[in-house]
């Protein structure tokens, strides 16, 4: 988390923003409407990125798109700072976590029958929808998987486990003999505190994250999720504490998984083609592993992110085109992929299947493959944005023995739900 100073210095910036208004100039010197676009992701993430910028501006030479790219840790307050100084982006990428925010104090536009949307998935489409209201379009979807490092599983002399009926405990004892088989330089799994991996572990437990305008889960589900934590770290089937903390705010080039250090890891499935490229390992994707008796995984299709256009913007029809270029033109869809999750355009899906590199590829074979079994995601509330941080900040300090299990579940459930009623 940033410092008090770095927000401070963030606001000063923001009230020096405010004179300049939202969305930018009407046009540039050279007659150019300019278009600013904020998202976040990884260095191959800005490469593609910029690509599909510059196909854009070639069909579009009257729009100048003006990438405004951020890393992930610092990406939410940055665009909050502009949202809150009258500069927002003409069009921004926001998870669905955001959009109960942002389209609740009505800092995003109706994108209803400003974009096509006609061959979308739509029951994918709905998540884009808050208050009757299609603030957004998902960039795609993508469901939180295993990911494994086969090469890593066979060098360590273990098995593939039957993703079907596999459990924690399966799980948890798999990654302790992993790594002690090798020779200290590989763990069996890296973890995440996503907020996302405990809705799984409490759907399969029967507990809803959000229920009824609150949190639903139960102080007793969250302290068997960091059971599993303590366990692993405990055995050595993952690294400690400390050290996980400082590979994920490394990013997903120095995962475990990434740096061929690791055989499991729970990634979203848009993330496979970017490990495999870093790690230059045959990758497989798996279901999650789930409770003793549970019956289903708690997995669920999720929007990658979502496209959004700010209510202020001065170029609506020109963002408006922008996201519509990204979602329905397969030009993009063959530069994107699946990075921004696999297209929920059908038609364009067709058009790109077989241009797919084999880890989008098998991507698509496993989320068709489990696709019967997938809940569709809901739209957080108001507050929801915040719930990542949340859990993380708990979770370390369980994880990290800074709080005690009971406590910090209690401290947990208070400010989750504080943060709800606002």
């Amino acid at each position: 988390m940033r410092s008090l100073k770095t927000a401070a210095l963030l606001a000063v910036a923001a009230m020096t923003l405010a004179a300049c208004g939202s969305g930018g100039d009407a046009a540039e010197g050279d007659g150019k409407v300019k278009l600013r676009f904020s998202y976040w992701g990884s260095d191959a993430r800005q490469k593609l990125t910029e690509q599909v910028i510059a196909a854009f501006e070639k069909k579009n030479p009257t729009i100048d798109v003006v990438g405004e790219f951020s890393d992930w840790p610092s990406y939410y307050e940055s665009l909050a700072t502009k949202v809150a100084a009258n500069d927002a982006p003409d069009v921004m990428t926001l998870e669905i976590r955001g959009l109960a925010e942002y389209g609740g104090r009505g800092a995003l536009a109706d994108l209803a029958g400003k974009v096509n949307v006609a061959d979308l998935d739509q029951q994918v489409l709905s998540t884009g929808n808050f208050d009757g209201k299609q603030y957004a379009i998902p960039t795609g979807v993508n469901v939180m998987g295993m990911i494994v490092n086969k090469a890593a599983l066979d060098k360590a002399g273990e098995e593939l486990p039957d993703d079907k009926t596999w459990t924690w405990d399966d799980y948890i004892k798999l990654s302790e003999k992993i790594t002690k088989a090798g020779d200290g330089s590989t763990f069996g799994t890296e973890y995440t505190f996503n907020q996302v991996y405990l809705s799984m572990f409490a759907a399969q437990r029967g507990e809803k994250f959000y229920n009824n305008g609150k949190i639903g889960i139960t102080p007793e589900t969250i302290k068997a999720w960091w059971a599993n934590f303590d366990q692993l770290i405990k055995t050595k089937g993952s690294p400690d504490a400390a050290k996980m903390a400082e590979i994920a705010a490394a990013g997903v080039e120095q995962s475990l998984i990434g740096t061929n250090k690791g055989v499991f890891g729970m990634w979203w499935s848009n993330q496979l083609g970017t490990l495999s490229k870093v790690s230059g390992s045959e990758l497989t994707l798996l279901r999650l592993p789930k409770a003793e008796g549970a019956s289903s995984h708690g997995m669920f299709l999720q929007p990658a992110m979502h496209w959004t256009a700010s209510s202020k913007t001065e170029h609506p029809a020109e963002a408006q085109k922008f996201i519509d270029y990204l979602v329905n033109d397969p030009e993009a869809a063959g530069i994107l992929l699946s990075d921004r999750g696999l297209p929920i355009n059908s038609k364009v899906l067709a058009a790109v299947k077989d241009k797919l590199p084999p880890a989008d590829q098998q991507s698509l074979t496993f989320v068709d493959s489990i696709k019967s079994e997938l809940a569709t995601a809901e739209v957080p509330p108001k507050g929801g944005s915040k719930m990542e941080d949340i859990v993380r900040r708990y979770s370390e300090a369980v994880t990290s023995g800074q709080q005690s299990a009971d406590e910090a579940a209690t401290k947990l459930l208070e400010e989750a739900n504080a943060a709800i009623a606002g």
